[in-house]
């Protein structure tokens, strides 16, 4: 019998949709190429290149603007996924395991809303209130605390939703044996739920440390006097003409971003392959 033989057209389908998929990467990777490549430019014009230097690496070092602006970004960043993942976990697993309770609906439905609303309006909303706050009672300043609860607003809602379709997927009776067993629903959470979801709650965490970490938008409304961060750093900078130092630092974030996600995505690799082994030796035995 001779070979199968894939028919032309659908060698034409896969050769266009193979095209598309390289425009679309390249559409998506070229800037950060281009970005990478001209942070060591000697020329101090941003689109010119002038030959190959690290001397603007050497002046981010100096630059207490950005330095400031990198640190403040990545703690409220880290603080924000943080709780993003544990009142996310607490949400996705009232919505999973209670399926009928007083104010479901309104509460998902505040979930999702940050999902869909404009990044605009939940700042100038959230600038509103915080004014009538401050008012009132005095509290809370702008600064670093109300960018905290800016984002965490918008990453509550990514990582609930990432968190409760994973909780969604698990199946009941493992952790229904586990009572059976004695154990308390504490137990069970920690010791059966928790490590089927750890890597949701992996994703999660990256997810929204991402979104808090290049956030502009409502950055710009809730932050005050001295507490600038990195996004509104490089944007008060670009409309004045990008200059190649912000290269520089763009160059090193996705440099440690793209370790971190490699590093994350290795170690979730090897926990996978290695419960799958578990499974198949307890199988086994």
């Amino acid at each position: 019998m001779s070979a199968f033989k894939t028919p032309a057209y659908l060698r034409r389908g896969q050769w266009v949709a193979r095209t598309w998929l390289a425009l679309g990467f390249a559409f998506l990777y070229l800037p950060i190429l281009a970005l990478v490549v001209y942070s060591f430019n000697q020329s101090p014009l941003p689109t010119v290149w002038g030959g190959f230097t690290l001397q603007w690496f050497g002046k981010l070092a100096n630059d207490t603007e950005i330095l400031e602006g990198l640190w403040l970004s990545l703690r409220i960043a880290f603080f924000t996924a943080c709780a993003a993942v544990v009142l996310g976990t607490l949400a996705a697993l009232a919505l999973v395991k209670y399926k009928r309770f007083g104010g479901r609906t309104l509460m998902v439905g505040m979930i999702n809303a940050p999902l869909v609303m404009p990044e605009v309006i939940v700042g100038l909303s959230l600038l509103l209130m915080l004014v009538s706050m401050q008012r009132w009672m005095g509290f809370p300043e702008r600064g670093m605390v109300t960018i905290w609860m800016g984002h965490l607003l918008v990453g509550l809602a990514y990582a609930t939703v990432v968190i409760q379709a994973r909780l969604q997927g698990l199946n009941p009776s493992l952790e229904e044996a586990a009572l059976n067993l004695g154990a308390r629903p504490m137990q069970v959470f920690f010791l059966v739920t928790l490590p089927m979801i750890a890597q949701s709650l992996a994703s999660a965490f990256l997810l929204t440390f991402t979104l808090s970490l290049d956030d502009v938008v409502l950055s710009a409304f809730l932050s005050g006097p001295g507490s600038t961060t990195l996004p509104l750093v490089i944007f008060s900078r670009a409309r004045l003409g990008v200059d190649p130092s912000v290269n520089a630092v763009a160059t090193v974030v996705i440099a440690v971003v793209a370790l971190a996600v490699i590093g994350g995505s290795y170690a979730l690799a090897r926990a996978e392959r290695r419960k799958l082994q578990e499974m198949a030796q307890a199988a086994k035995g």
